[in-house]
């Protein structure tokens, strides 16, 4: 994999030292080349990251307009922001750039041994984001009382909004997720069906479709019922009580079990 690097500086010999230093640099291992672009001050260096994705920025602090702190802190705002390492020839900005959670801070001028050290923590950073993007693909995480829990995507029965909470409920136990349903939703939208304003069903979970009264005493503390609810329910697989069907989504629903979507 090739590393993308932008360095972000408002002098040109500074840009072309750190390019003939990245020529010298040896790779992290896993790496298969460098490609390197310039920008001389902040607004040229969001334009290319608007038009490029990049793994690295080797940032100046001191540029004309917009100084590098402001840059880094509008980088942490992009949904796969790059790495930030702030090159710069002032030391007692240090503080205030690991706060902007800097990979590495080189003071000029700098030194070979150095920049190796940054660019392979930044590949290191960027194959952290890499792994923590597609755990989170699979898993949410629970906060709860100080303890932070992953719970697995392929466990989940069916979620249910709550005022500004959202139940996750599982065959084992049920889950507070302090987020929304339309994130959810959104997030991972082809393993869902919609059954209810306030409801989505896993569709793997999903056993038959029937027509009756109020469900049976709540399991696990879990209400059997939705408001609005027009006498339809589903039976889900791993867990005892049903989950209302709306009439607005009842025909979706028959649509997705027609189809075998379910």
């Amino acid at each position: 994999m090739t590393m993308r690097i932008l360095i972000g500086d408002d002098e040109p010999l500074a840009r072309s030292r750190l390019r003939d230093l990245l020529s010298d640099c040896p790779l992290p291992a896993g790496m298969a080349g460098l490609s390197v672009d310039e920008a001389s001050h902040a607004v040229q260096a969001m334009e290319q990251l608007q038009h490029r994705p990049w793994d690295v920025v080797l940032l100046d602090i001191h540029m004309p307009g917009m100084d590098g702190l402001s840059l880094a802190r509008h980088l942490q705002a992009l949904p796969e922001p790059p790495a930030v390492v702030f090159v710069t020839a002032h030391a007692e900005h240090a503080l205030e750039a690991f706060e902007l959670a800097a990979v590495d801070y080189l003071t000029k001028p700098v030194r070979l041994q150095r920049l190796q050290q940054a660019l392979e923590k930044a590949w290191r950073w960027r194959g952290q984001q890499a792994a923590a993007q597609v755990s989170d693909a699979d898993f949410l995480l629970i906060h709860d009382r100080g303890r932070t829990e992953r719970v697995p995507l392929d466990d989940v029965v069916y979620l249910k909004a709550e005022l500004k909470y959202v139940t996750v409920r599982t065959p084992q136990r049920s889950h507070i997720y302090d987020g929304s349903l339309h994130e959810l939703e959104q997030a991972h939208g082809p393993r869902w069906l919609r059954v209810h304003r306030n409801a989505l069903v896993a569709r793997q979970r999903i056993r038959a479709l029937e027509r009756g009264g109020e469900p049976g005493p709540p399991a696990d503390g879990m209400a059997g019922a939705f408001d609005g609810a027009d006498g339809w329910w589903l039976r889900l697989d791993g867990v005892a009580e049903r989950v209302a069907v709306s009439r607005r989504q009842l025909a979706l629903v028959r649509d997705a079990l027609a189809q075998g979507a379910c």
